[in-house]
């Protein structure tokens, strides 16, 4: 029985799917499988929670549900009480770089910073008010106090939060800037928030500039950001929250990278980041890194041609395809099984007819029919990903509720049932659906 889907959420899924991206919201309707690898980090956001760190690559092919398992995690997080930032990797966007690419990175994560009240990202302006409404409530209730007194406790206890950031890199000048925020939110005054808004992402291009304008003699650059994701983790923490997740995707746009001396630069700043985390000097904060099985593993472009990392990364003796070390680094993912690929369109056939307001007629035999021909294609075995299944089951639905009169056959084309039946591989895999029972 489906699960009912609110329409826009049903809007968001289908269309998503069928543009071949993952979905923010409503993932929760549609996973199947990963149990082992969700539960293995979920260990690790709770170990977040408790004042520890965490860092894992998730490793897997193209299509595969690398991005859908980091956005299911991110879905997770917030609920939980975590603000997430996350963002894919690009040309302009990098660890580090000669042109501000280090810089541009920590600022799509601050732009993406979400909340479970703020999911869409963009969360900064309302973590700092919430924070200082909290403090101000908090006061109210147990001192009672009005006036100037009122003021003055509110602000003992935001300069004792900022005061615990002092001790950390930079903490002095991000502990200014949490002051200068709560005086603009005291004197309600816009202009003075917007500039402090404008140095927590980084939009300062010099020093001088915010000396003038916030009297701040400190910038967010290309060396010091990752710092800084570091003072907010802590600062989040302070402010009631359970902690930071930082996820970033397509780590393949660092091996792409052609210059050997700036790919070492960036590996080198995973490493200062996975050396903060085992080494405990980071803390309430936890990093999660999506890319290619290529982009982690090759010797000469990848990851694993950065020593430091490949020695610190690298398996074991004993770990298998079957027997995996879930509590690793690297986390890679195995296609989903047909069984777990059934479960999945059969959802989605749930989902598209809610939306479009009609009683599903494929049977159980359909499905099989329509997954047993794409296994079935040339060279499927070793290409075909979830990616493309979801995309032509979508595009099977959108054509039979067009085109009531058709049949599954008649719209998958002529060859569809010698591509079902015919050969060894077609009734082998015909076989292992019908023996999945619903």
């Amino acid at each position: 029985m489906n699960q009912k889907v609110p329409t826009r959420i049903a809007n968001i899924l289908i269309n998503a799917l069928k543009g071949g991206v993952v979905p923010r919201f409503g993932l929760e309707y549609i996973t199947v499988g990963r149990t082992q690898e969700i539960a293995a980090i979920l260990h690790d956001i709770e170990m977040i929670e408790e004042g520890s760190a965490s860092f894992r690559f998730i490793v897997g092919k193209y299509g595969s549900g690398k991005s859908f398992l980091l956005q299911t995690i991110r879905n997770y997080a917030t609920a939980r009480g975590f603000a997430v930032v996350d963002a894919d990797l690009s040309p302009e966007r990098r660890f580090a770089g000669t042109k501000g690419q280090g810089l541009a990175t920590y600022k799509e994560l601050i732009t993406n910073l979400s909340t479970k009240s703020k999911p869409d990202g963009g969360a900064l302006p309302l973590i700092l008010e919430k924070w200082i409404s909290g403090i101000q409530t908090a006061v109210r209730l147990e001192q009672g106090a009005e006036g100037e007194a009122f003021d003055a406790l509110v602000e003992k206890q935001i300069y004792a939060v900022a005061g615990s950031l002092e001790g950390m890199v930079n903490g002095f000048e991000f502990a200014r800037a949490v002051v200068l925020y709560w005086r603009a939110y005291r004197e309600d005054d816009m202009a003075l928030k917007s500039r402090v808004l404008k140095w927590f992402r980084g939009e300062y291009a010099t020093r001088r500039e915010a000396k003038e304008e916030l009297g701040i003699n400190f910038i967010v650059t290309d060396e010091t950001w990752y710092d800084f994701l570091k003072l907010f983790a802590a600062f989040l923490v302070g402010a009631g929250y359970k902690g930071l997740l930082v996820i970033i995707d397509e780590l393949v746009n660092i091996y792409k990278i052609p210059n050997s001396i700036t790919r070492a630069n960036n590996y080198e700043k995973i490493l200062t980041m996975y050396n903060d985390v085992l080494q405990g000097k980071a803390r309430h904060i936890g990093f999660l890194m999506g890319g290619t099985p290529q982009c982690i593993e090759d010797r000469y472009r990848g990851v694993f041609s950065y020593e430091a990392l490949r020695s610190r990364l690298a398996e074991g003796h004993f770990a298998t395809d079957d027997m995996k070390d879930l509590s690793a680094p690297i986390i890679r993912l195995q296609m989903l099984s047909q069984e777990e690929m059934y479960i999945l369109v059969e959802k989605l056939l749930g989902i598209h007819a809610q939306l479009y307001r009609y009683e599903p007629a494929l049977s159980q035999e359909d499905l099989v029919y329509f997954l047993t021909v794409e296994y079935n294609r040339v060279g499927a075995e070793s290409h075909i990903t979830p990616r493309e299944i979801i995309r032509d089951f979508i595009e099977l639905m959108n054509i039979l509720y067009q085109n009531p009169a058709k049949s599954v056959a008649q719209v998958l084309g002529d060859n569809s049932f010698q591509l079902a039946k015919g050969g060894l591989e077609g009734e082998e895999i015909q076989s292992e659906f019908q023996e999945f029972e619903v």
